[in-house]
């Protein structure tokens, strides 16, 4: 089998499919790997106890005191849920960076630099469209 073959992830739909689950502005971030203007999303804002889980699946990404003020514009986290999160290089815009998706559903999250605060001194810099919030 061939190291290019695509992913196989445990929820999957066809293009058809996601258009009607999400919104076109999730669908642009989450299966287009868009990235949403800085500073647009309230969950960027978002400081109640509760977590973050993934748009496109439901699946549980982040818990809210995983959550830090980076001063980019996007919901910055230092630590996902065990396993939620994978990630691969991305070698788009001229850069080399870890572009974040979701472990469930291959969603593209946003990307993770290695400028976080301790204990993990990762930044996970997520889309805020490619996730709902659930209150504690």
């Amino acid at each position: 089998m061939s190291s290019d073959a695509p992913t196989v992830f445990p929820v999957s739909h066809s293009e058809e499919e996601w258009r009607l689950i999400l919104t076109p502005e999730q669908y642009s971030v989450l299966r287009g790997h868009g990235t949403e203007q800085p500073g647009s999303c309230a969950l960027n804002y978002e400081k109640r106890a509760g977590h973050f889980s993934c748009a496109g699946c439901g699946q549980i990404l982040f818990i809210g005191g995983t959550k830090f003020e980076s001063g980019t514009g996007w919901p910055s986290f230092n630590d996902p849920v065990e396993g939620a999160v994978g990630t691969t290089l991305d070698r788009s815009h001229g850069m080399i960076r870890m572009e974040a998706h979701c472990s469930n559903c291959g969603g593209h999250l946003g990307h993770v630099f290695q400028d976080g605060p301790p204990p993990t001194g990762l930044r996970y810099c997520i889309n805020g469209v490619a996730m709902n919030f659930v209150p504690a």
